[in-house]
């Protein structure tokens, strides 16, 4: 089979190289999948510059934690999947070489990743596409989606119809949490440092959009925007550099949902402005088979389509990562597989 490695020590997108393996073939309780979509995270540019958590690479590696395609053929004791469904990847997975029971570890590193026309998982990191659902848009789900859901509904108190959700940027995440902030009856908030995707939010449903390069203290601006209140759910996406905003721009109670570590320390990050306010930060590493249960179920019910906003061919991986390090995208970038 084909299949992309980083090599090991890798720091630079560009050393992404095609290979050829031996096919896989399943064991006991696992499933073979052959992969028809995988789409991109900021967590994979940042694996592929050797600056994700615990620095460079140890060992070639497949990348991309999110994937979606068909089982080709079970292991012995399956019984959720059978030849021909459609599937999907969860990010936290048992070790195929390992036994049911060992400790789990996530796609993309330091286990093999989905950039490869075929893996083996163990049927418990497996979960089915729902019908709506094409293999481009449903590998947008493990990562971004299953973040935005567990964020919105699991930290702190659950959106609710009225809140004002505060979205920062318009990646795969923000995006996302827009979309289900929106299932919810929430009014959300987003801000973007281009008044054409500010546009494109607002056809999502999105009911105001805060420039932050021509607005600089955004958070001003989402305060005349709820009545001086905040809002209740702030998905912050850009880390330590926003996080002194953020602070300022949650309401009474509100939870501030720390997902993204793209910006640099910038301003006051002493959480004090919470105090007072009673709210909280968290920090949302996507989340659990729980979490992506309930998003399959919102996603089914709602015909929730994620937004593609660039699709690549397998033979064009390395373009596809050098237009997510560009970070122009709306939405998700996906390769075929």
């Amino acid at each position: 089979m084909r299949a992309y490695i980083l090599p090991a020590g890798c720091r630079s997108g560009d050393q992404l190289t095609e290979v050829d393996r031996p096919d896989p073939r399943p064991g006991p309780s696992q499933v073979l999948i052959r992969v028809r979509a995988a789409s991109l995270n900021y967590r994979d540019q940042a694996v592929a510059l050797g600056t994700y958590f615990g620095g460079v690479i140890p060992r070639d590696t497949v990348p991309l934690s999110d994937g979606a395609g068909e089982v080709m053929e079970v292991g012995a004791g399956v019984t959720r999947f059978k030849p021909g469904d459609r599937v999907m990847g969860l990010f936290n997975q048992t070790p195929p070489e390992g036994p049911p029971f060992a400790a789990r570890a996530t796609l993309g590193a330091p286990l093999d990743g989905m950039l490869a026309e075929q893996v083996v998982l163990y049927e418990d990191g497996v979960i089915a596409v729902p019908e709506p659902l094409s293999f481009e848009q449903a590998a947008c789900l493990p990562c971004a989606g299953v973040t935005a859901w567990h964020a919105l509904m699991h930290a702190g108190r659950p959106t609710r119809a009225g809140d004002t959700v505060l979205v920062l940027g318009t990646g795969g995440v923000s995006i996302f949490a827009l979309q289900l902030a929106k299932l919810a009856g929430a009014r959300v908030i987003i801000t973007s440092s281009s008044d054409a995707k500010l546009e494109r939010a607002k056809s999502l449903g999105a009911d105001h959009g805060i420039n932050y390069k021509t607005h600089p203290e955004w958070e001003q601006k989402v305060l005349e925007l709820t009545a001086g209140q905040g809002a209740e759910h702030v998905i912050d996406t850009g880390g330590a550099g926003t996080l002194p905003h953020s602070y300022l721009a949650v309401g009474p109670g509100g939870t501030v949902n720390v997902i993204g570590v793209m910006t640099r320390p910038e301003g006051d990050l002493s959480p004090y402005p919470l105090m007072m306010k009673f709210a909280m930060v968290r920090g949302i590493f996507v989340g659990a088979r729980e979490h992506f249960e309930g998003l399959m179920r919102a996603v089914a019910v709602n015909r929730m389509k994620p937004v593609v906003d660039a699709t690549f061919e397998f033979d064009q991986a390395v373009d596809a990562l050098k237009a997510l390090k560009a970070a122009q995208h709306f939405g998700k970038i996906v390769i075929k597989i």
